[in-house]
């Protein structure tokens, strides 16, 4: 039997656009609709299955206040993968994507981030135009976009399994 892979992985983007509600969904199969604000950063971990690999998931959950964004770079050693978000009913919070990509590739410019846009099931709400959206995912190089949602699960789970299988791909099976 052999050892599983552990992968570090970061959640990032913006104070509420939703990494903790996403993560607790992911990790505890359900929806939190009142989350306290993350300071700093908190640690999760998720065991899985990808293609025959034991995987186990290190899931660091970063604060996305601009106040706690300098502690980061610190947090980012030894990471494998990130999922960055944006609120797709909040336009702004698509303008500190270079940041939130500069800080998550600070020590390894090839990180693998996968691009969410959360909040899916606020169809009303949603202001960004999906051109725009996928400009920022060529700019910054991200390798997939998707749509989530923590309150229906809409591709919580597919987000989380498809940057692990990208970084096994990538990493553990190249040859």
């Amino acid at each position: 039997m052999s050892r599983p892979l552990v992968l570090k992985i970061l959640t990032s983007g913006d104070g509420g656009v939703g990494k903790t509600t996403l993560l607790h969904k992911y990790i505890e199969g359900e929806f939190l609709a009142d989350t306290k604000m993350t300071i700093g950063v908190q640690f999760s971990i998720k065991e899985l299955n990808i293609d025959g690999f034991d995987v186990i998931l290190q899931i660091w959950d970063f604060g996305g206040q601009e106040r706690f964004r300098f502690l980061l770079e610190n947090y980012v050693i030894g990471a494998r993968g990130a999922l960055l978000m944006f609120d797709l009913t909040r336009t702004i919070t698509l303008e500190n994507i270079e940041e939130w990509v500069n800080i998550c590739r600070s020590k390894d410019p090839n990180l693998p981030i996968i691009f969410l846009g959360t909040k899916a099931d606020l169809v009303e709400e949603q202001s960004l135009d999906e051109d725009y959206i996928l400009y920022h995912k060529e700019k910054y190089n991200l390798f997939d976009y998707m749509i989530t949602s923590s309150k229906t699960g809409l591709n919580v789970e597919n987000a989380f399994e498809s940057l692990t299988r990208y970084i096994i791909k990538t990493i553990f099976l190249k040859h």
